[in-house]
């Protein structure tokens, strides 16, 4: 048994970011068709594109602002024409910004979690999922964190977005699940990236200590459970909220 997503073609936003890259390389080593989105780190994008090349599969890379629903219709269009209506879209992307306590945080900061969080996963239904109601499959993937459950000081504008996102996903969940099209939630937690490799970060003993598996886990499990959900060993597993945090948060009945 493995993973075989041959003849699937995969959209994975934020892809030139630390966890999108390492996705990327996986779904491609899978077999899949992968699409490079990225806003504005076009150098990283053009790399995996080479890569993903390499690997023997076809590939594109698109400029595109997840908040928007133009530029993501603009995008599907392009995708369409080069590659075909994808089966998997996994909505990675996020923005960025200085994170601070409730009573000091810019409103600016819960618009823009807003907007990368709930309004991504809107705008990318709206363009991909018709396409998979017609063929009566597909894949949807959103990234969550493991501070949705956490509710940490500080996280107050990330975890209203991925809050929201919950929310949207798991209800798109029900209303396309007659289609056989599944939608999961994966949920890294404080995981371990190229940056940290390349400061010798890898360890965090404060974080740790609080995991059931005492470490920190990798961008490559994080893409090992997209993978998973990508793939039609997952066939029968919707509506799912999965914490890939080594057990830092569980979920409870």
């Amino acid at each position: 048994m493995k993973i075989d997503l041959h003849d699937r073609v995969a959209v994975v936003t934020g892809a030139s970011g630390y966890l999108g890259r390492v996705m990327v390389r996986t779904l491609a080593a899978c077999g899949a068709d992968v699409v490079i989105h990225y806003q504005n780190n076009v150098e990283m994008a053009e790399q995996l594109r080479k890569e993903v090349l390499e690997m023997g599969v076809r590939t594109m890379v698109c400029q595109a602002d997840i908040t928007q629903l133009d530029s993501i219709m603009a995008m599907r269009n392009s995708i369409n024409n080069e590659l075909g209506a994808p089966d998997i879209i996994v909505n990675n992307a996020v923005i960025q910004y200085e994170w601070k306590r409730i009573l000091d945080q810019d409103e600016k900061d819960y618009d823009s979690q807003f907007r990368s969080c709930v309004l991504q996963s809107v705008f990318m239904a709206k363009a991909f999922v018709p396409a998979m109601v017609q063929k009566k499959y597909g894949r949807v993937i959103a990234i969550n964190t493991e501070c949705a459950m956490q509710n940490g000081p500080g996280q107050s504008a990330y975890v209203a977005g991925k809050r929201g996102l919950d929310g949207i996903v798991r209800i798109l969940a029900r209303e396309v699940g007659e289609h056989q099209i599944t939608v999961n939630q994966v949920a890294p937690g404080f995981t371990i990236s190229d940056r940290d490799r390349a400061t010798g970060t890898e360890s965090k003993p404060a974080y740790e200590k609080s995991v059931a598996l005492k470490r920190r886990g990798t961008d490559q499990e994080i893409a090992n459970a997209v993978a998973f959900l990508a793939s039609d060993l997952a066939s029968f597993i919707t509506g799912a909220f999965i914490p890939v945090c080594g057990g830092n948060v569980m979920p409870t009945i």
